[in-house]
């Protein structure tokens, strides 16, 4: 154990062992508002629907029919989706005369969703 003393932390049931490590831990925490976005990041692609949209976005870009051709749901459907994926910034979208074509925002999030699918593949 460290030089540093162990103390009882007001409303917890834990003493600090490692003062130093909590400390340094404290110093480097985003902001509240960060932590909150995050949160909502994880909140928009934890909806199996959305989680498949991005999936076929990360293979291709694609318009609002084909998507809902791919998961055989409503195109009514498919574009409330993509109303949250774009508001999360997580697609973005172009037009090609009367048709819009969607993809996915950027490469991180392309990178986390590989990342996160080959987490759960090493299972």
């Amino acid at each position: 154990m460290d030089d540093i003393a162990a103390r009882q932390v007001p409303g917890s049931d834990c003493e600090v062992i490692h003062a130093d490590v909590v400390e340094q831990v404290r110093q480097n925490m985003p902001p509240d508002s960060e932590v909150y976005d995050l949160s909502d990041f994880f909140k928009v692609i934890s909806d199996s629907t959305r989680t498949r949209i991005i999936w076929a976005l990360d293979q291709h870009e694609m318009c609002v029919c084909d998507l809902a051709a791919l998961l055989n749901i409503t195109k009514s459907a498919i574009s409330h989706q993509l109303r949250a994926l774009r508001q999360s910034n997580l697609v973005s979208f172009r037009r090609e005369g009367k048709v819009i074509f969607y993809s996915l925002a950027d490469e991180h999030v392309k990178a986390v969703f590989e990342m996160g699918l080959e987490h759960i593949r090493e299972r």
